[in-house]
């Protein structure tokens, strides 16, 4: 079937403005809604949660995201698509946990299979089986637990097995920490309160139906995968194969037949070739007022495709890690315009690397104002740092 006209570049940024509540006057009025624009969030980096609804939201605030997480319990971090964990809300979970946490269970299980056989211990599978049930009954009698907890209390969870042998990375990694991961990627367990505040990653594990009341219902993974692409292409759209291939983590079948049953329609885009969009959405999009955002590193806008030409031009070497790490960008309209860093103050500096005339520079030192006043008393750093922040951390000459 050939492709539906065209979707042109300018459609797409009006797209993205309007359903990533980008624009001022799109933004969200509750931290939910605010994921909800994106399908998910990027949790990695634990600060990245906040800065996120942050940039999308009316009247932001840090508590509200705490709330949401941890009063309400109306979002769930979880390890999912490409291994990365995603914060979402938590009608979302059982979605997620079929199509894409569940094959990322299978590979980290048989690497705990591996670790345990360091060990020594005999019976391997018996082991891990003994293991993660005392690691669950601890979980139910206290509550939750770190991983350092959990393996004072449980003797055999303290030992240690070496990661990653003879590479860069090696290292040594508790049991504890092996088998709470393996259990929270299978949905057996979810990650609670940090231990320490908003910008720390470890956090306090407890059962998943402690934590919400309920196990995860079990949905049939083909009904998974089309609800997950279908929540994709509803902000993302219109996005190719490759796009839905990258962001999901899916080899080519999976895909392909996640987008047959979703009923995508594929359209032509600018300087993108056949891309896919749900059947009802070929209507423009109203142009919005002109806009500025800052993102954090790892935002699921800028990270959201795999073909980031439209949005991002010539930017990638300034503003990605060598691994592929979208760090903090400075959006206007649409575009990538720049980058931006935090210094040990809390100040949030700028840096343009295009130039976007007196008015919308204004427009950017007005927006990295408003995110000083949230970080002036939290030192809130970004974990990936990218070229460009770290010239502007370290006083580095402007060079826009």
């Amino acid at each position: 079937m050939p492709a539906s006209p065209g979707l042109s570049a300018d459609e797409r940024r009006r797209r993205l403005a309007a359903r990533h509540r980008l624009a001022a006057s799109r933004r969200a009025t509750t931290v939910e809604d605010a994921v909800r624009a994106v399908a998910f969030l990027h949790a990695t980096d634990s600060s990245s949660v906040y800065l996120a609804a942050w940039a999308r939201m009316r009247t932001p605030s840090l508590e509200a995201v705490d709330e949401a997480l941890y009063l309400r319990r109306s979002l769930l971090r979880m390890l999912a698509m490409r291994r990365t964990v995603f914060v979402v809300p938590v009608e979302d979970a059982p979605i997620v946990q079929a199509a894409a946490s569940t094959p990322v269970a299978r590979v980290e299980r048989r690497h705990t299979q591996a670790l345990v056989a360091q060990l020594g211990v005999g019976d391997a599978d018996a082991w891990l089986r003994h293991a993660e049930e005392a690691a669950l009954a601890e979980l139910e009698r206290s509550g939750e637990a770190t991983a350092q907890e959990l393996a004072r209390e449980v003797p055999m969870l303290a030992q240690r097995a070496r990661l990653f042998p003879g590479r860069r990375v090696e290292g040594d990694v508790s049991m504890a920490s092996r088998v709470l991961l393996t259990l929270g990627v299978e949905g057996r367990v979810v990650r609670g309160r940090p231990r320490g505040s908003w910008l720390s990653s470890q956090y306090r594990w407890t059962t998943t139906v402690r934590w919400l009341g309920h196990a995860l219902d079990a949905i049939p993974v083909p009904v998974a995968r089309r609800e997950l692409v279908c929540r994709y292409l509803a902000r993302f759209g219109p996005a190719t194969e490759a796009d839905i291939r990258w962001w999901t983590g899916w080899p080519a079948r999976d895909a392909r037949a996640a987008l047959a049953a979703a009923g995508a329609l594929r359209v032509s885009v600018a300087d993108a070739g056949e891309a896919y969009v749900l059947s009802d959405d070929l209507d423009a999009t109203p142009e919005p007022d002109p806009w500025v955002a800052l993102l954090p590193a790892l935002d699921p806008t800028t990270m959201g495709w795999k073909g980031r030409d439209w949005y991002l031009g010539q930017h990638n070497a300034a503003l990605f890690d060598t691994a592929g790490n979208a760090g903090p960008t400075v959006w206007l309209n649409g575009r990538i315009v720049g980058g931006w860093a935090v210094l040990p103050s809390g100040e949030v500096v700028t840096r343009l690397l295009d130039d976007i005339g007196r008015e919308a520079a204004a427009a950017v030192s007005a927006e990295a104002s408003r995110l000083t006043a949230l970080l002036k008393s939290t030192g809130s750093v970004p974990r990936f740092t990218t070229p460009l922040a770290r010239e502007l951390v370290s006083g580095a000459p402007d060079r826009a």
